[in-house]
């Protein structure tokens, strides 16, 4: 993983303190919902490794590979500091009791109903986690205030836009996607609570994360799978995409950093030429997290054979309901708020994917 390669600035909230090892430290006590998810359980390693105390909330719904979630679970419960709550946030009594028991210093949102092409088929199912869900997380929230709320939005709230690379600054008002839709509709819900009840709040637009642990549903698990059994993969548009792909180490080091940086309503805002991205009047800020650099999906699937050592057989299918056709992340205002752009190069990425990928699956999946 990435090293933090500045010094944890010191901030000062109440009677709290929070430092990198340079001087006192004291440990902060984070809420990481969706722990036995992709990112999440990066997460939730990366922050007990910094000695931090977690409580990592799942409800192990079965979108995908159950066991995959499961053995996540599992190494993170080996671990000193780690409390697993399985419960569903469709349910406020399981969040309550989580709050109810803990004073969290941190809150950290990723739990969600994930797949742009699955939201088309089971749409009830992204309205019920991604934004009933995540009222009753802001709720609890509300009656037991944290530092800081992070959460995860994603670059598919870009949607229709063809001004790239996408800037946080820009407007969002054409998804492709409900699942797009149902994370637009998290940003302005986490904007209304930052400004009616104080609550610090930063939402991060993840662009298309992979990595070892990663998901079954993404590309990276879909072409290394279907290439080790010798079985053609379908490829999209063509092959005509291109995405911004980042590494889950560094998409952990970003999350880190911001964590530690608490947002603050802007001192000068001009609400008649608003910047979507920015605090405004209450204590919240959007940022991308992305490498900068999109990457075509034939050199994406080139990278992977190299990887592999296997020629891939290719099935050029039409573009998919909901997908966007390109993304490119603007990461200035990341680089700007905490001093951070990832570092892992496609190539190293996909090597560590393999890598983990035959150890956990073998070479006959």
């Amino acid at each position: 993983m990435p090293a933090d390669i500045s010094p944890w600035r010191y901030l000062s909230i109440g009677d709290l303190a929070f430092g990198d090892g340079i001087g006192e430290r004291r440990c902060m006590t984070v809420l990481v919902t969706g722990a036995a998810g992709f990112i999440g359980y990066h997460l939730a390693t990366r922050l007990l490794a910094d000695g931090h105390q977690v409580v990592g909330f799942d409800n192990f719904n079965a979108y995908y590979d159950v066991k995959l979630k499961e053995s996540r679970a599992e190494r993170l419960s080996r671990q000193n500091g780690f409390t697993l709550v399985r419960g569903d946030l469709e349910n406020q009594e399981d969040i309550d009791q989580t709050f109810s028991e803990t004073p969290f210093t941190h809150v950290v949102h990723l739990a969600a109903q994930v797949g742009v092409r699955y939201s088309a088929k089971n749409p009830r199912a992204y309205v019920g986690g991604n934004i009933v869900g995540f009222m009753n997380l802001l709720e609890a929230c509300r009656a037991q205030p944290p530092i800081h709320v992070v959460f995860a939005s994603t670059s598919s709230v870009y949607g229709a836009s063809t001004a790239r690379p996408y800037k946080e600054s820009a407007a969002i008002a054409h998804p492709l996607s409900l699942y797009a839709a149902t994370k637009q509709a998290n940003e302005g819900i986490a904007h209304t609570y930052a400004h009616v009840f104080g609550l610090a709040m930063t939402g991060l637009r993840f662009f298309t994360v992979y990595g070892p642990w990663g998901r079954p549903d993404m590309a990276a698990y879909r072409f290394v799978s279907r290439i080790l059994r010798n079985e053609p993969i379908d490829v999209y548009n063509n092959g005509d995409m291109e995405r911004d792909f980042t590494y889950v180490d560094d998409v952990v080091e970003g999350v880190v950093r911001v964590m530690k940086d608490i947002p603050k309503p802007a001192s000068a805002w001009d609400g008649s030429h608003p910047d979507h991205g920015a605090s405004g009047t209450a204590p919240f800020r959007i940022l991308n997290v992305g490498r900068g650099e999109p990457v075509n999906l034939m050199d994406f699937i080139t990278t992977i054979e190299l990887a592999l050592g296997i020629k891939a057989k290719t099935n050029l299918v039409p573009m998919q309901p909901g997908d966007m056709s390109r993304t490119w992340c603007d990461t200035s205002s990341m680089e700007t708020a905490v001093d951070y752009r990832p570092q892992v190069h496609l190539t190293e990425g996909i090597q560590n994917y393999v890598a983990w990928f035959k150890d956990y699956y073998g070479t006959n999946p």
